[in-house]
This record gives structure tokens, C-alpha cells and sequence, in this order.
């Protein structure tokens, strides 16, 4: 029995179980307001972990979330976000990394002028899951969307409840 894993075309697996996921390849999906692309998913790695490259724009970042079964892990690359940890709130910038425990209340939101680009990792992986069946299709040359009330309807819910987040 094969597995199809969508934007696993040119991941290359070697004999040892090692992955090669070639620079811009993946699952890429708008979210919210953002530009998520899914570079390694927790079907590829036996479920241990997955990976989530994010462009933020000014003003972007969801709603308080919490994991119910992954922590996220978070490094920026380049820019600025204020997070929410639990009841602390702060901010990070490039360089930094910020690790959430599964079950706390976090969320981030980019405050600067310029879009932010970091990675999430999720371990065990499973919850970038939610972006590759969620999100929209990019298209280029358009600016992506950013989300009213209205998008978090019974599909977008039911798939928080699949992957195990809750909007707190």
C-alpha cells in the first residue's frame, strides 16, 4: 500500500530513513491571513515532527490557540512578532526562538512594518496538517487575504477539532 503526501514529489528518502526536502518545496497554503508552506509533514517522518515556514504580513498571526497533543516551536528568521505565552505577553525578534508547551494559550501577531518569516515545528508533528487541508490556494501576483469571522465556519472548525486545536 503506497501513501500519497501532497508536495512530496521531490523529497528524496535515503536508505538510512534520512529526508531531503529541496529549498521552496512543499505544501504551500494562504491561512488566516498568511502564507503557510508545510515543508515537512508528520506522514513523511514516521510522525515525530513536522515543519511550517510562515510569511507573516504587518497585522497578521492567529487567534489564541492551544495544541491539544503537539508543542510548537517557533524560529524566526527574519522580522518581529509579539507572542502570547500563557498570560505573558513579548516580544521576539530575528534570531529568537520561542517554545510553547502543548495546552498553553499562545498565538502571535506581527507589530512591525515588515513581513516576518520563521518556521514552526511541531513535535510530535501532526497539527500542520490543519494548513494543507484548510488553507486556501496562493495565487500569484495577489496579495493574500486576511480572514474575517466568517471563514471559521463548521469545515474550518471540524478541522481545529481534527488536528487538535482549540481557539481559546
Amino acid at each position: 500500500m503506497s501513501i500519497s503526501i501532497p508536495g512530496a514529489e521531490t523529497m528524496t528518502r535515503s536508505t538510512s530513513g534520512g529526508i531531503h526536502v529541496p529549498a521552496g518545496e512543499g505544501v504551500t497554503k494562504w491561512f488566516s491571513g498568511d502564507v503557510y508552506s508545510v515543508r515537512l509533514q508528520a506522514a513523511q517522518t514516521g510522525g515525530s515532527v513536522g515543519i511550517v515556514e510562515a510569511s507573516v504580513p504587518p497585522g497578521g498571526g492567529p487567534v489564541p490557540h492551544t495544541h491539544a497533543e503537539q508543542d510548537e516551536t517557533f524560529y524566526l528568521l527574519s522580522g518581529e512578532l509579539e507572542f502570547l505565552d500563557g498570560e505573558r505577553t513579548f516580544t521576539a525578534v530575528t534570531g529568537d526562538i520561542v517554545h510553547i508547551p502543548r495546552m498553553v494559550r499562545h498565538r502571535f501577531k506581527n507589530v512591525g512594518l515588515h513581513t516576518t518569516r520563521l518556521l514552526f515545528i511541531y513535535t510530535p508533528g501532526g497539527a500542520e496538517g490543519l494548513f494543507v487541508e484548510g488553507g486556501d490556494e496562493p495565487q500569484p501576483g495577489v496579495q493574500v487575504d486576511t480572514w474575517g469571522p466568517e471563514r471559521f465556519d463548521e469545515r474550518i472548525l471540524g478541522l481545529f477539532h481534527k488536528y487538535g486545536v482549540e481557539a481559546v
